[in-house]
């Protein structure tokens, strides 16, 4: 807890990209960390300076604005009946966001979030785990997030590994303790 005061962490920048890009391409993104700590986490991250450090506009970031103030929902450390795999938190999330699951995509670092994400009648999208979700990545920067506000899960670089592509997509929700964008996305 004192490290996270103290802000001696590091977002990850490729998080922050792909959150500020969901958001810009209207998205709706909820936060689902099971992290007690995850409100003052996202709270110490200043979206006003990072985009000037990495030459990012958008319209949608504004001085003082925070990870958590960036979010349309929080359902981060909540007390909730069962953690993950159960699927309560995201589909709170959505909830939140006024979103069916149906129209969810959750991203997850976790197989534990990539099931219960299933659970909840989500497509999931996992960070550096291979195998689990409907699409898998290493780094967000591989996401293509116009392929993502178009209904879509695909990668960035071939935009051949969609496998969801009927599927209409509001809102991402993030369950990593890490800032995990989403648009109508929970995040792991």
């Amino acid at each position: 807890m004192r490290l996270i005061q103290a802000g001696d962490f590091t977002a990850y920048p490729d998080a922050l990209r792909f959150v500020i890009a969901t958001k810009d391409a209207g998205m709706l993104i909820a936060d689902a960390s099971s992290s007690k700590n995850a409100a003052l986490f996202l709270r110490q991250i200043q979206l006003d300076t990072f985009p000037r450090e990495h030459g990012i506009s958008s319209p949608t970031l504004r001085p003082g604005l925070t990870l958590r103030d960036y979010f349309d929902a929080d359902v981060s450390g909540r007390d909730f009946a069962q953690g993950k795999p159960d699927p309560e938190i995201f589909l709170t999330a959505a909830h939140e966001l006024g979103v069916e699951p149906r129209h969810a995509i959750a991203i997850a670092d976790a197989s534990a979030g990539i099931q219960a994400a299933k659970a909840g009648g989500m497509a999931a999208l996992g960070v550096a785990r291979a195998g689990d979700g409907d699409l898998v990545v290493t780094t967000f920067d591989d996401v293509g997030t116009t392929a993502l506000s178009e209904g879509r899960l695909a990668t960035r670089k071939a935009l051949r590994r969609t496998t969801t592509a009927s599927r209409r997509y509001r809102a991402t929700v993030s369950g990593s303790a890490q800032p995990t964008p989403a648009a109508a996305t929970c995040t792991d």
